[in-house]
C-alpha cells in the first residue's frame, strides 16, 4: 500500500493546547508518526492529538518532510520506469534530476503540459521541466505533444502557408505591417501612446504626418480614402498589456481601431512571446 498524501493538520480550539493530525491509515506512516510524536494519542472522532503550544508548526514541518520523502520515492520509481522503457524524441532530454521538454511554441503543447502533474516552465532554460514521478502521465500524453510540436516547426508552418492561396489584399496589409503604418480616420484618430485594438492586434500609435491613404481597399473599414491618413505605430510593451483593463465589446471596429478585448490582449501577448523566442533562437 502506498503511503497516504492526504494530510490534514487542525489546531485545537479546546482548553488544552495542541493540534490534530489526520491521514488515511498506513502502518509505516503511523510508525514514523509515533516515533516523531511519542505523546500523540489517538481519538476516534478527531484523529491523532498532539499536545503542546507548538504542536501545529511541528506537525507542519513533519508533513513537509514526509511529502519530500514521498516525492523522492516517486521520482526514483519514475526514473526506473523511464530507464526500463525509455522513449526518444528530439523534443525530450532526460537529465539526472528531471525530464526537459523543449518544442516550438504551440498552444496545444502548453495546454497539455499544464495538465501533467508537477510540470513547470523554466524561463531560463526556455523549456518545460517534468519530474520523473510524472513519467506515466507524460508518456500517455507524449503522442499529442510531439504531433503538435511537429506541426509548429518553422518548415511545417511555411509549407502550410505556401499551400494557401495568395491573397493580394493580405499581402498589401502585410507590407503596411512591415512599414509599421496603419490607416486611421483623420476626424476620429486613436489616442497617441495608448494601446488600442486594430486588425494588426494591439498596437500603440506614435504619430501621423497627415499623409492620405488614397487607396484603402485592403482595409474593409476604409469607406472614404480621403478621410483616412496613415499613422505610425509600435508593438506594445508587456507592462502596457498587463496594465490594460479589457473591454467587454470591441466597440469601434467600423472605424478600424477600438478598446482592446481580452482576446485581443491574449493574442498580442502570444505573438510578442513568439517573436521573442524566435529572436532568442536566432542569437
Amino acid at each position: 500500500m502506498e503511503p497516504a498524501t492526504d494530510f490534514r493538520i487542525t489546531p485545537s480550539d479546546g482548553e488544552r493546547p495542541g493540534a490534530f493530525a489526520a491521514f488515511p491509515y498506513d502502518r509505516e506512516l503511523v510508525r514514523r508518526f509515533r516515533a516523531a510524536f511519542p505523546r500523540a494519542r489517538w481519538r476516534e472522532e478527531t484523529g491523532w492529538f498532539v499536545p503542546g503550544v507548538r504542536a501545529a508548526p511541528r506537525l507542519d514541518a513533519w508533513v513537509s518532510r514526509e511529502l519530500a520523502a514521498l516525492d523522492a520515492h516517486a521520482d526514483a520509481k519514475g526514473r526506473d520506469d523511464f530507464a526500463f522503457d525509455p522513449w526518444t524524441s528530439g523534443y525530450l532530454e532526460a537529465g539526472p534530476e528531471d525530464l526537459m521538454v523543449r518544442t516550438p511554441y504551440s498552444r496545444t503543447v502548453v495546454a497539455v503540459l499544464r495538465e501533467v502533474p508537477w510540470a513547470r516552465w523554466d524561463a531560463l532554460a526556455r523549456a518545460w521541466r517534468v519530474p520523473y514521478r510524472s513519467v506515466p502521465e507524460l508518456r500517455r500524453r507524449w503522442p499529442e505533444i510531439e504531433a503538435a510540436a511537429r506541426r509548429n516547426e518553422p518548415q511545417a508552418r511555411k509549407a502550410r502557408a505556401a499551400e494557401r492561396a495568395p491573397d493580394p489584399l493580405a499581402r498589401r496589409r502585410q507590407a503596411d505591417r512591415r512599414r509599421s503604418r496603419y490607416p486611421v480616420p483623420a476626424d476620429d484618430a486613436p489616442p497617441i501612446g495608448q494601446p488600442v485594438g486594430t486588425l494588426f492586434g494591439v498596437v500603440v500609435f506614435e504619430n501621423s504626418e497627415g499623409e492620405l491613404v488614397e487607396d484603402g481597399g485592403a482595409y474593409p473599414f476604409v469607406d472614404d480614402p480621403d478621410r483616412f491618413v496613415w499613422a505610425s505605430w509600435r508593438p506594445p510593451f508587456f507592462r502596457e498589456l498587463r496594465a490594460l483593463r479589457p473591454a467587454s465589446e470591441p466597440e469601434g471596429r467600423a472605424r478600424g481601431w477600438w478598446a482592446p478585448t481580452a482576446d485581443d490582449i491574449d493574442e498580442t501577448r502570444s505573438r510578442l512571446a513568439r517573436s521573442l523566442r524566435r529572436r532568442d533562437a536566432e542569437g
